[in-house]
């Protein structure tokens, strides 16, 4: 049974950017709390939680003393500005694509324009993005949610950095038919993201089982999942190597291997290593036989 890893996995830019500034202020000696998980994998949160990292969920809860860490997701201003005033210390980890989004949105609404920002409204990095202007902003899932919308002034479109391609085309192209002067179209989505998605979706064709670790809470790991069952049925989205049932392996000649982007490599390697057995105690039995 062959393991084959698609080109491009695992921690992107800004998670491994978040990662290592955490790691810094632990190398500082502070006391390094993140307002909410830092990024969306629960095994490398309880690894920093080892380290002394713990987690709040509200501002009120930082005190003087430590240093309040703003996840790679990014937050609100008004947020930003009550983990300023209570901690000593803040540590911005937002991703730098988020921040341009957050930056475009900001700038459309002091322009008195629309903004229409294609993602979940429940992410936090929606609820980030749309606090730079929540007067002039609108989050909408797809192209139909559009039709729900007021006509729109000047509209400027971005979107979550871990959305499909396709969907924030199809909304642009709605957003379009409702506005009312010229509509600007930034792509905002990351390149890492489709970078994954392009790996994997040229990987799974090729695989008889295809296996993408991620939280199943991390958007970009169920799109990815969502990517292979395209091309592979039997696509498992798992967070650890536990979760491998050796049956579903049973038969196949190929095995195709991703990761979300905020899945650790020594999480990787550990699902790698235990595909590899699985691989080998078949071949014992075969030869048993």
């Amino acid at each position: 049974m062959q393991v084959l890893i698609a080109d491009e996995y695992g921690f992107c830019f800004g998670v491994e950017r978040a990662v290592e500034m955490v790691e810094e202020a632990l190398q500082e000696g502070d006391t390094v709390r993140t307002l909410g998980p830092l990024i969306h994998n629960d095994q490398e949160m309880e690894r920093l939680a080892t380290h002394g990292v713990s987690t709040i969920s509200e501002p009120v809860q930082i005190q003087r003393g430590e240093t309040a860490v703003i996840r790679a997701h990014g937050v609100t201003p008004q947020i930003e500005a009550e983990l300023r005033e209570k901690a000593s210390k803040v540590v911005d980890a937002t991703c730098p694509f988020v921040t341009k989004v957050q930056k475009l949105a900001s700038r459309a609404a002091a322009q008195d324009r629309h903004v229409v920002v294609v993602g979940n409204p429940d992410h936090p990095e929606m609820i980030g993005v749309f606090g730079y202007a929540p007067e002039h902003a609108f989050v909408v899932n797809n192209a139909e949610e559009v039709a729900a919308l007021p006509r729109l002034r000047n509209p400027l479109v971005v979107s979550q950095t871990t959305i499909k391609l396709q969907n924030f085309y199809d909304v642009a192209e709605a957003v379009k038919a409702k506005a009312d002067g010229e509509t600007q179209i930034v792509n905002t989505i990351c390149s890492a993201t489709r970078d994954r998605q392009d790996a994997a979706r040229a990987l799974a064709g090729e695989v008889d089982v295809f296996y993408i670790i991620g939280g199943r809470h991390s958007s970009n790991s169920r799109k990815l999942l969502a990517v292979c069952k395209e091309q592979c049925e039997k696509s498992f989205l798992i967070e650890t190597e536990d979760e491998i049932n050796s049956e579903d392996l049973r038969g196949a000649k190929r095995v195709g291997l991703t990761a979300g982007a905020s899945t650790p490599n020594w999480l990787i390697e550990k699902v790698g290593k235990k595909l590899e057995e699985i691989g080998v105690s078949f071949e014992n039995e075969l030869a048993l036989t």
